[in-house]
């Protein structure tokens, strides 16, 4: 596994932090029995960056907390297990969003960071949140990966 890394913010991006990503990636890859060797691109960025990104891909002038640009599709694509990096695609999380939740629900910069890279993981990994029953599955899998790794609300 491994996780490239891009911070586009005044924010430091510390080992902490950048130890946690890393562990709720593998936590979420262990949890998926994914063990092929991958790659994930993760970028931080502030809010204008994240508006302009939403509004090119998804039609929406706004910016959100969390983008995930899956480069496999589970349901159509075959992997191929000959010991190549599978490329999974890319998370880019606004650190003004982070921290504006983090306060609004209460918990930890920590625990809002997590959070969003296991539910960015996720969708990397051919979840999603459509509909009520895919949602229920997808929020199952999300909190019961948080709880695998003791950070709870």
């Amino acid at each position: 596994m491994n996780v490239l890394f891009n911070n586009s913010t005044d924010f430091i991006l510390d080992k902490t932090h950048i130890d946690l990503i890393e562990s709720v990636v593998k936590e979420t890859l262990d949890y998926e029995n994914f063990y092929d060797n991958c790659e994930i691109s993760f970028s931080l960025v502030e809010n204008n960056e994240i508006k302009k990104i939403n509004k090119k891909y998804r039609g929406i002038d706004s910016p959100t907390d969390v983008l995930s640009f899956p480069l496999i599709d589970f349901n159509c694509d075959k992997i191929k297990h000959d010991d190549k990096i599978i490329i999974l695609g890319d998370i880019i999380i606004s650190i003004d969003k982070l921290k504006e939740q983090s306060k609004e629900y209460g918990h930890s910069f920590e625990r809002e960071l997590a959070f969003l890279t296991a539910h960015s993981m996720l969708h990397l990994l051919g979840y999603d949140h459509e509909d009520p029953a895919e949602e229920a599955v997808m929020f199952k899998k999300q909190d019961e990966i948080l709880n695998n790794l003791g950070i709870t609300r």
